[in-house]
């Protein structure tokens, strides 16, 4: 087998793990597994109306996400068998969020119509070109949206709120997986090339942002008023660091592949820290 067919294979199994553990043990429902007959309209406020409302508008993006990660892996099997999957398990979590909003009483159908409009009005395009580059920023960009999820759950079980804990303990467990996969991807290019792999790692933080970023009106604002934001140090430590520890990457390594002049990265978190100044 040449270099290009053993890739290939490395794909395809990093798919087929991914698909036997979404099978075996993500496979929720909107329907049955989310306790709906526990909701209490005593719990809404408008600061976790516009936290839920954030989320929901961002994952509504699927029509976009999906039609670019399928054109953009289709000649790689399994990974556009990983895409097909992936688009299913997003769409879970903006349908649930939608719903919460719809049954919860915390926007009229009109408002969510508006919402509607307010998302399909733009179109979101990938911020990188190449299956490779993709990767990095899915790892990333899933581990910090794990992360924010992660911490909406917890404060649900702190507030007593079963809807809202079940809500988000499935679908921060589905973001944990696709940040999963996308390091695995990320792996399998650090085994081809390694330089040219942190050459776009790095290059993938310098410029990262987070989907909603630049198409949702005012997004920061939002995760700000909302409170469903990360903080910078939370991007840091546990997005950041964590995923270069998890592959291997040093600090050192990354910045001899790459040292932007001032990186100021975007994830759910207002003002996050740049690279060069976390020592």
């Amino acid at each position: 087998m040449n270099a290009d067919s053993i890739k290939r294979a490395h794909y395809y199994r990093a798919a087929m793990d991914f698909l036997e553990t979404a099978e075996r043990k993500r496979d929720w429902k909107i329907f049955d597994d989310i306790p709906w007959d526990k909701i209490d309209p005593s719990k809404n406020s408008e600061r976790k109306s516009i936290c839920i409302e954030t989320y929901c508008a961002e994952e509504m993006y699927l029509p976009d996400y999906a039609c670019h990660g399928a054109r953009m892996t289709r000649d790689l099997y399994g990974a556009s068998c990983f895409q097909a999957r992936w688009s299913f398990e997003e769409s879970r979590h903006g349908l649930v969020f939608r719903e919460f909003l719809s049954r919860s009483g915390s926007r009229s159908d009109d408002e969510i119509a508006s919402l509607e409009r307010m998302v399909f009005a733009r179109d979101w395009v990938p911020p990188f070109a190449t299956v490779r580059l993709m990767s990095c920023y899915g790892a990333l960009q899933e581990a910090a949206t794990y992360a924010a999820y992660k911490a909406q759950k917890d404060k649900a079980e702190m507030e007593g709120d079963p809807v809202l804990r079940a809500i988000f303990s499935n679908v921060a467990s589905d973001e944990a997986a696709h940040a999963g996969f996308y390091r695995r991807l990320v792996e399998i290019e650090l085994a081809e090339d390694r330089d040219a792999t942190v050459r776009d790692f790095a290059e993938v933080l310098a410029n990262f942002k987070m989907p909603g970023d630049g198409l949702i009106p005012h997004y920061r604002e939002r995760l700000r008023d909302g409170g469903g934001g990360i903080s910078p140090r939370q991007f840091m430590e546990g997005v950041v660091l964590s995923t270069l520890r998890s592959l291997g990457i040093t600090r050192a390594e990354l910045k001899s592949g790459h040292t932007p002049s001032e990186p100021m990265p975007s994830c759910p978190a207002a003002d996050l820290v740049p690279l060069a100044s976390a020592k």
